[in-house]
């Protein structure tokens, strides 16, 4: 490993595969699945130097996001804000109105040798533009004067007599000739905003839409209507091409400029925008959701489109009904109809992308959620976290610790071994009160196992000379020749090796029991730290691993991880196991030989011609055989030490029979001082045998 001196710009957000397979060690230990363990660490995320948001945290983020906008905002000012603009519009009406009538008293009162527009000579002037004269002489209003007078009366009288509704009033006004420029502008605004929302009740991108649609050219877009009802049609009737193609050639500029690519993308994006426009009437209040269903109404001003749109509802409500969904808005923050829209659409985004997490959380799959739905709703920070997710087995593979077969994963001796450590640890950390040590040297005039290499005798050594080179050292000091005259330099002797060798069995019950204890993660992690232990602190150790529930069988350390109970096999064949430790360790010719059982009930089963014969309660032949294998044990000079998990009387008693007929020990333990019960054990154990030799 290199260093270099901080300078800020190290990236510290770089995930540690280390980091990430001690993280996923427990839950390995827990399932046995690796896809299981990485699935539980994306929804949980990862602490340490370089954290990453797990999808739990972005779930919490999106609910968050949602209550947020729930108490922010206020729908009840969507038709506050279109009555609003109805009576500005109104205002700015009466106003000129009154302008009209202002203009014409203004003209009764002034100076007649102005109105009559006399020359500086008293000459009378006629308005070449009024055809009439400015100076009646009669004082009665002008001819235009009373036209205007009219027009104002009249139009203020249609205004007076509006209905009191909004939809209403918007009909009305739609044939009303404004006098105010600025009132016809603000009513043509509001119009626009209404088709807007009927357009946007169906299609995504409107603008082009409604641009044609301000021109007054409609017809294309009635054309389109009726092709696209057309369309629908055959898709329902599960026609194999429906005609989509052609479809969008001839209107996809019509979709904006991100058109769909397939029928089934453009009937969701036109069932999303009418959940909205659904979701948008039912979170209003009642008596609002009537006003504003009445304002869009017929709003397009041709009853064909009108009638081709509803029919266009009919179906997409036919391919998917109830899509729409009442939001309770609780805050003060006012919006306008389009607003109102945009925010309905961020609510089901919302919606949506809590489904994606939610089935992501399940089955482990990160390619079905939106990330720019993500993004746009929870930020960068969101994103980063999906592609650290996404890279968790490519930076466990680069780092050597799982391979990969096809969709299979699975652990790398480099894997097993950082596993075992991480087991080793959590255990010495719970029994750091112990003085484990390291392996004890043999009591004094006791030498260890004899090497093959040789060494000059010293005084002490124990006289175990290797006869031929002594001879030849003999023969190199005196010269050829006989007799040989051996003299306390010419003696060598073999080198003893100051340790003791184990071999160790570590019998590990498989039955469903032991899972429902929730022993069997425990019993897996004690493997590993043995085996973790053992090729590390003693290489000359040998050491199995054997799972036995209705049958027996040497597992592989790689193998223990994964391991699952035998759910669907009935037994606890001790009697087997035994005799598989047993052939397992007379393969080694010296050392201490010893069997460590985890279980948690009697026998109930043993091996007869080849077959496992299962009983419970457990037959008297059963028992019999089984303590037939300890004595077979007891007679090859290896010692058994069981770990029990259960303390029934029955159970109790059959092991104090174990422990009288072979001297080994019974350790009645809880799964969480399991590792800690059998490390000590193991260690201590090897100190005992050496200080009696």
């Amino acid at each position: 490993m290199q260093y270099s001196r901080w300078d800020g710009t190290q990236d510290l957000s770089q995930l540690d595969p280390d980091d990430i397979l001690e993280a996923l060690a427990d839950d390995l230990m827990d399932h046995g699945d690796l896809r299981s363990a990485m699935r539980n660490l994306m929804r949980r995320g990862l602490q340490g130097a370089a954290p990453m948001q797990g999808l739990r945290d972005l779930m919490r983020k999106l609910r968050e996001e949602r209550k947020q906008q729930l108490e922010r905002f206020n729908l009840s000012g969507v038709m506050d804000g279109i009555k609003a603009h109805l009576e500005e519009v109104l205002r700015l009406e009466r106003d000129a109105l009154d302008a009209m009538r202002g203009s014409k008293r203004d003209g009764d009162s002034a100076d007649p040798q102005s109105s009559n527009g006399a020359d500086d000579d008293g000459h009378e002037t006629r308005d070449p533009h009024s055809g009439a004269d400015n100076n009646p002489g009669d004082g009665e209003p002008s001819f235009a004067s009373s036209l205007m007078d009219s027009i104002a009366d009249k139009n203020a009288q249609f205004l007076d007599a509006l209905p009191s509704d909004p939809a209403g009033k918007v009909k009305a006004l739609q044939d009303y000739e404004f006098v105010s420029p600025e009132a016809q502008a603000k009513f043509e605004e509001l119009r626009e905003q209404l088709r807007q929302a009927m357009t946007q009740t169906f299609f995504k991108d409107v603008e082009n839409m409604i641009q044609d649609m301000s021109e007054g050219d409609v017809q294309r877009m009635k054309d389109m209507v009726e092709d696209l009802n057309d369309m629908l049609v055959k898709h329902i009737g599960g026609e194999e091409d429906p005609g989509f193609d052609e479809f969008m050639r001839n209107y996809g500029d019509m979709f904006g400029p991100n058109p769909p690519q397939s029928i089934d993308e453009l009937v969701e994006q036109m069932q999303r925008q009418m959940a909205a426009m659904q979701s948008l009437m039912m979170s209003m209040p009642t008596s609002q959701f009537e006003q504003l269903q009445n304002l869009l109404k017929d709003r397009l001003g041709d009853s064909d489109l009108d009638q081709g749109l509803r029919s266009l509802a009919q179906k997409l409500d036919f391919l998917d009904p109830d899509k729409g969904q009442r939001y309770r808005f609780e805050g003060d923050e006012s919006l306008d109809l389009q607003a109102a829209m945009q925010l309905m659409e961020q609510m089901h985004d919302m919606e949506d992308l809590q489904h994606e997490l939610t089935k992501a959380q399940r089955d482990g799959e990160l390619d079905h959620i939106d990330v720019d739905k993500l993004e746009a709703l929870l930020g960068e920070e969101a994103t980063d976290a999906l592609e650290k997710m996404r890279k968790l087995v490519e930076v466990l593979e680069q780092a050597g610790y799982i391979s990969r077969d096809g969709d299979q994963f699975g652990l790398t001796p480099r894997g097993m071994k950082l596993i075992g450590q991480k087991a080793l640890g959590e255990i010495y950390r719970a029994i750091k009160r112990h003085s484990l040590g390291n392996h004890q040297l043999p009591e004094e005039g006791r030498f260890g196992e004899r090497l093959d290499a040789t060494k000059a005798y010293e005084f002490g050594d124990p006289f175990h000379l290797h006869m031929s080179r002594t001879l030849q050292n003999a023969l190199r000091r005196t010269g050829l020749g006989t007799p040989v005259a051996l003299q306390s330099e010419d003696f060598e002797v073999y080198r003893h090796e100051q340790a003791v060798r184990t071999s160790t069995v570590l019998l590990v019950d498989l039955s469903w029991s032991m899972e429902l204890r929730g022993a069997f993660p425990a019993a897996k992690k004690v493997a590993l730290a043995l085996n973790n232990l053992i090729t590390s602190a003693f290489p000359r150790d040998t050491f199995h691993v054997v799972g036995f529930s209705a049958y027996a069988r040497e597992l592989k350390a790689h193998e223990v991880p994964f391991l699952s109970t035998d759910e669907y096999v009935m037994g606890t064949n001790m009697h087997h196991a035994l005799l598989t430790a047993e052939k397992l360790l007379e393969r080694q010719p010296s050392g201490t030989k010893q069997v460590l059982m985890i279980t948690d009930g009697e026998p109930t089963a043993h091996i007869e011609n080849g077959r496992a014969q299962f009983a419970y309660p457990p037959t008297p032949r059963t028992i019999r055989e089984t303590l037939r294998a300890v004595k077979r044990c007891t007679s090859k000079r290896i010692t058994i030490n069981t770990f029990m998990l259960d303390e029934s009387d029955y159970l109790r008693t059959f092991m104090d029979e174990v422990s009288k007929i072979n001297g080994g020990r019974v350790f009645y333990s809880s799964p969480d001082r399991l590792g800690e019960y059998v490390l000590v054990d193991y260690v201590h154990n090897r100190r005992k045998v050496i200080g009696k030799r």
